[in-house]
């Protein structure tokens, strides 16, 4: 079993940056890939970027410019950092663990993030 506890959410300015954390425990070993997503109100949960085990990060939508996600193995903690926030970008986020069945089969609680104009 993984658990999974999102951080770092909270109200910003637009223009303004935030690092979310995702931190893993219980078997880390069973984690193959880490992924966030974000919820908009209203929306369908959307995946934002994800990091294998190997550090290869993707990101849907070239959203790269804006977010950045790296992978810290010592502390089981995957981060996404996110710059010049836009009040579009306000959302649940939550963070999300694919087994090596290449299921997303674990969740986190999420961590809301709002961002004024």
């Amino acid at each position: 079993q993984v658990q999974l506890v999102e951080s770092g959410g909270g109200l910003v300015q637009a223009g303004g940056s935030l690092r979310l954390s995702c931190a893993a425990s219980g078997n880390p070993d069973a984690i193959n890939v880490i992924g966030w997503y974000r919820q908009i109100l209203g929306l369908q949960r959307a995946l934002v970027a994800y990091i294998t085990r190997d550090g290869l990060a993707m990101y849907v939508d070239s959203r790269e410019d804006r977010f950045f996600i790296s992978r810290d193995h010592a502390k089981n903690t995957v981060y996404l950092q996110i710059r010049s926030l836009e009040p579009g970008d306000s959302a649940v986020y939550f963070c999300a663990a694919m087994d090596w069945t290449n299921e997303w089969k674990y969740w986190g609680q999420g961590t809301q993030v709002t961002v004024s104009s």
